[in-house]
């Protein structure tokens, strides 16, 4: 995850800033349930409005939790499918607070109302991020539902209204990329607290979904208009978040941006950049699933390095013998070709690993999700 705010303002109103701190433990995305009211094309759970068996019960998810926080786990993202279908979420959510984590909730939003926004506020989340993949038609389509865009847009005014901290995802492909000036705007006019853009990542329906990846000047042209809002907003002191996710090359393309129109700030960016250190998958982040299988981050389902009903998290996470966790945890990575020459790899990590893996079945491959040049790698 690539925290553009906070290496605007850098720009902006420049700090000393030391060393960055090693966290004690992984964030965890935990999937509490599959089950969604939507079929979005990217989805990378492929959930559906159905049950699914097997799902851990409420009794091992606060089992699991204790383990997470004596791990040192800081924050539980809660997602789905829809997480809200879950009959014991706020149950779940009271009990994480009460242990010290910090508790997000990733929603598409459609359900959240008049009806549940009481226990939404009385379990305290610390934030809820909403999904909107473009404005009205757009995102109704890609989220396969009638009427979605407005259902969602209104649980997030529903939530700001109760004065909680509200975002929105926005999942970028060549189908909704024309949609994100607009919804910068939406996002300014609806004073939402946080916009998440989100590269397309090869896992789940997103994997059929790759055709329409937002690729090379789409992208590029997104990021400049994205770079500027955060600059703009770091500025004028506008409390507002901006972060980008599964596409570690745009803390690259923003130093090569500042470079260009803020010369003077980037040598101290780069260094800061580096203190980031780009991917986290199997470090940083780390991801259960509705079952208790655990994943390097949320896009990895088909690769589990163990299920929480027959080891720890705690284990699970610390056991280096998994080649891929061996992998990850490395430094250097053990990549190949572009990424392996890259002379920014100690910016962005090696970038997603799972779309390398997708497309040519090695998951050190160089990313084909990167949108920057050879020249700009340092290798023409």
């Amino acid at each position: 995850m690539f925290r553009l705010t906070q290496f605007a303002r850098e720009v902006v109103h420049p700090t000393t800033g030391g060393a960055r701190r090693k966290a004690s433990g992984p964030v965890v995305i935990w999937n509490l349930g599959r089950r969604c009211n939507l079929r979005c094309r990217h989805c990378y759970t492929d959930s559906a409005d159905r049950s699914y068996s097997g799902e851990l019960t409420t009794a091992e998810v606060l089992e699991v939790m204790q383990d997470l926080r004596a791990f040192g786990v800081p924050a539980l993202i809660l997602s789905g499918g829809e997480p809200l279908l879950r009959p014991d979420i706020f149950e779940i959510a009271r009990a994480a607070k009460s242990m010290g984590f910090y508790v997000g909730l990733s929603s598409n939003g459609t359900l959240i109302d008049e009806s549940n926004i009481d226990a939404i506020c009385e379990a305290e989340f610390d934030y809820v991020g909403v999904s909107l993949d473009g404005i009205g038609d757009v995102h109704d389509r890609i989220r396969r539902m009638p009427g979605a865009y407005e259902r969602a847009l209104s649980g997030m005014r529903v939530c700001r209204g109760r004065g909680v901290k509200v975002g929105a995802r926005f999942t970028m492909t060549r189908d909704n990329a024309a949609d994100l000036r607009a919804l910068l705007d939406l996002v300014e006019s609806e004073r939402i607290d946080k916009l998440y853009l989100s590269h397309l990542n090869y896992s789940g329906r997103g994997k059929v979904e790759r055709r329409r990846d937002a690729r090379l000047q789409t992208t590029r042209t997104a990021m400049d208009m994205l770079f500027e809002e955060a600059i703009r907003c770091a500025r004028e002191g506008v409390e507002r978040e901006f972060v980008t996710g599964n596409n570690d090359a745009d803390g690259v393309y923003f130093l090569q941006w500042v470079s260009r129109r803020f010369p003077a700030r980037a040598a101290d960016l780069r260094r800061k950049l580096v203190q980031w250190g780009g991917n986290a998958s199997g470090v940083g982040v780390a991801n259960i699933d509705n079952l208790g299988n655990v994943h390097p981050d949320s896009f990895w389902w088909d690769y589990s390095l163990g299920n929480v009903r027959e080891r720890k998290f705690s284990s699970i996470w610390s056991d280096h013998r998994d080649p891929l966790m061996a992998g990850l945890n490395a430094s250097p990575r053990p990549l190949e070709g572009r990424c392996a020459r890259c002379a920014s790899l100690d910016i962005c990590n090696g970038n997603t690993r799972i779309r390398a893996l997708q497309l040519t079945g090695n998951p050190w491959a160089e990313d084909p999700g990167c949108y920057l040049s050879d020249a700009e790698i340092g290798l023409a």
